[in-house]
């Protein structure tokens, strides 16, 4: 059966699939509810989010499902640069936003620029909600926080972009691995080279790593329908996750003009970028994008820049603003997306794996 896997008999779920966890406030209780309710591993971004919003959020999803779930971390929480960036620097990035901020009609952002939330902090709100699966991407927790999940009975899954991370996942005691490729939607979480220096597609990634571990290998990236999960278990997956079909559903919490755009022409243009968080990122091609697209490398580091466009309305995904400034992030194949609900998607998937 193709849902009898090493990762389904992990976690004693029904289905080996994954829902992707969605940062930038743009996950839902209730779409992760579904997804384990339907017998997959629902997931929530808690990236932006302070311990006891993360501790509130999970009671939330506990009242919808007594199945488990999967809450998602960044390890890496800022770039090495951060604490070099003055008020200087932000004046310089200022200037080159100077023209949409005169646009929008809003002040530029003053130095110093807000907090936002650590690893470290974040990490004791798992500790304390003890998530069936707690998923991290950039990087690998330390040894102490892994021993502390297993003590905790916390299953572990970290993300690669690349073998070499996979291997390195897969040595530090990890449960399983996200080969993420890099037709995936958002971030490019690579964590051991530069993120421009790791861009493996997904189906050729899948096979490497499936090949050289052998903790369950869960494939992310360009995988829509049950044509990518078919292709995917052929490759050596033990699970998918799903992440822009299941954000393009009318349960995600992303706004409705997000989900207009990846059903619609626009969404067979993406690009790898900067510019909205400071980190490389694939999204739906627009304005923004393409008049920066030289500039790449004169923004303000992660997590700074995202709070520099947060002025033009970039952020959060559930506010109505500009939609040629404004982040609507895709992988490749939004294309052939068909399905505006997510209990639809993931019974059309059942039936159409049952048909191979």
């Amino acid at each position: 059966m193709w849902n009898d896997t090493k990762f389904t008999r992990l976690l004693g779920l029904d289905l080996p699939i994954v829902q992707g966890p969605f940062g930038g406030r743009v996950s839902s209780v209730d779409l992760t509810a579904i997804v384990s309710n339907s017998g997959g591993l629902g997931s929530y971004g808690c990236q932006p989010f302070y311990t006891n919003e993360i501790i509130a959020i999970s009671e939330e999803i506990r009242k919808k499902t007594n199945r488990a779930f999967n809450l998602n971390l960044w390890v890496k929480d800022k770039d090495d640069d951060v604490n070099d960036f003055n008020e200087l620097a932000l004046q310089e990035v200022t200037r080159l936003f100077l023209p949409y901020f005169e646009e929008v009609g809003v002040e530029p952002p003053l130095f110093p620029l807000p907090e936002s939330p650590s690893f470290e902090h974040q990490i004791e709100a798992i500790f304390a909600v003890k998530p069936a699966v707690f998923s991290f991407v950039y990087g690998i927790p330390s040894a102490d926080i892994l021993e502390k999940c297993r003590r905790l009975n916390i299953k572990t899954v970290g993300a690669a972009t690349t073998l070499d991370e996979a291997i390195a996942i897969e040595n530090s005691g990890v449960d399983a691995v996200v080969a993420t490729g890099f037709d995936a939607g958002g971030h490019r979480v690579s964590f051991l080279n530069k993120a421009e220096d790791s861009l493996v597609g997904t189906f050729s990634l899948i096979p490497q790593i499936a090949d050289q571990v052998k903790i369950p290998v869960i494939a992310a990236g360009g995988i829509a329908d049950a044509r990518g999960v078919k292709a995917s278990f052929v490759l050596g997956a033990d699970a998918v996750q799903i992440g822009t079909a299941f954000l393009a559903t009318q349960e995600s919490g992303t706004s409705q003009i997000h989900r207009q755009k990846l059903f619609s022409i626009d969404a067979r243009y993406t690009t790898l970028t900067k510019v909205f968080t400071g980190r490389l990122s694939r999204g739906i091609k627009n304005r923004l994008t393409e008049e920066l697209k030289d500039y790449q490398e004169n923004l303000a580091p992660y997590p700074l820049q995202g709070k520099i466009v947060g002025k033009l309305g970039a952020y959060p995904a559930n506010t109505e603003s500009n939609p040629e400034l404004k982040s609507f992030w895709s992988g490749q194949a939004a294309p052939i997306l068909k399905y505006h609900y997510a209990q639809e998607l993931i019974e059309n998937i059942i039936k159409d794996m049952s048909a191979f």
